[in-house]
């Protein structure tokens, strides 16, 4: 549950902080006007991210053991693949980004309503897209019944009203340092959902080895305890370890959070240019 309340709060929050950037940004610059498309941007952005993330569960559900096993196991695969360049790309870009939807907005601004939808849907869906699929893959990893959604809505609400603060100008977020220790967070949390997506072809017998266990502690750390629960909630530890989730896993993690930890050169903020302004 942890670990999905951590996965709501940082995509929500990216989402969340972009949709206050755009709309205080019309207020500041007197395009009131144009707010009414972006809030429809907006909405269609959210609308289409649950639908996607209903069509995820509710789609599977009718589907054989094999096939939603496969499934799980490529849509993990591809989840950690799009979570892991979106933390590096926000890690680079978090100082920026003001600037940068801002330079968007200008020239959409100068587009006309549908650019302003565009915008906003395309700003705010990426997120919402790349957040539904990866709640789902790691609700599956974790495979704790209602938990892992309960703490996944947890966060969403919890970045909702945190992105409120921020547009109210009760909250200041240094972006940069809030993006790089939450993506160290969220880079084991991958990692764990990538070894889950290969048990999941494991069953499919899309690859082998389901039977050869790394080891077994489930006396040790028993899954139904608190700790063996907790374990599984954050980092979706598994007692008995296939010797290739325990392979792939390391493989991920060891380099990701190397290179992601090394200091980066960042690029100069963008060029703005002049926002016209309503009469």
């Amino acid at each position: 549950m942890i670990g999905n309340y951590l996965i709501g709060l940082r995509e929500g929050l990216e989402a969340s902080l972009v949709a206050c950037i755009l709309i205080a940004y019309l207020v500041k610059t007197g395009n009131r006007k144009a707010l009414v498309p972006v809030w429809g941007g907006i909405a269609l952005a959210v609308a289409i991210s649950l639908g996607f993330g209903a069509a995820l569960q509710f789609g599977s559900s009718t589907l054989t053991f094999q096939a939603k096993e496969a499934l799980g196991g490529g849509l993990s695969i591809l989840s950690v693949a799009l979570v892991t360049w979106m933390v590096f790309w926000m890690r680079r870009t978090a100082r920026h980004l003001r600037s940068d939807l801002q330079g968007r907005l200008d020239t959409a601004l100068a587009g006309g309503a549908a650019a302003l939808v565009a915008t906003a849907f395309l700003a705010v869906g990426r997120e919402g897209l790349e957040t539904s699929l990866f709640i789902w893959t790691a609700v599956q990893a974790t495979g704790q019944g209602w938990q892992p959604l309960l703490g996944a809505s947890l966060g969403l609400l919890t970045a909702v009203a945190l992105g409120w603060l921020f547009y109210r100008g009760a909250l200041r977020i240094n972006l940069a340092r809030f993006f790089t220790w939450t993506g160290v967070m969220l880079v084991v949390v991958a990692a764990g959902v990538l070894a889950y997506g290969f048990h999941d072809l494991q069953e499919a017998d899309f690859v082998p080895g389901l039977h050869s266990l790394a080891f077994d502690i489930s006396e040790t750390v028993p899954p139904d305890s608190w700790y063996g629960t907790l374990l599984k909630g954050i980092f979706n530890f598994q007692p008995n370890p296939t010797v290739l989730q325990v392979v792939v896993w390391l493989l991920y993690l060891v380099p990701t959070m190397t290179f992601f930890l090394l200091p980066t050169r960042t690029s100069p903020a963008p060029q703005k240019t002049q926002a016209p302004v309503s009469p």
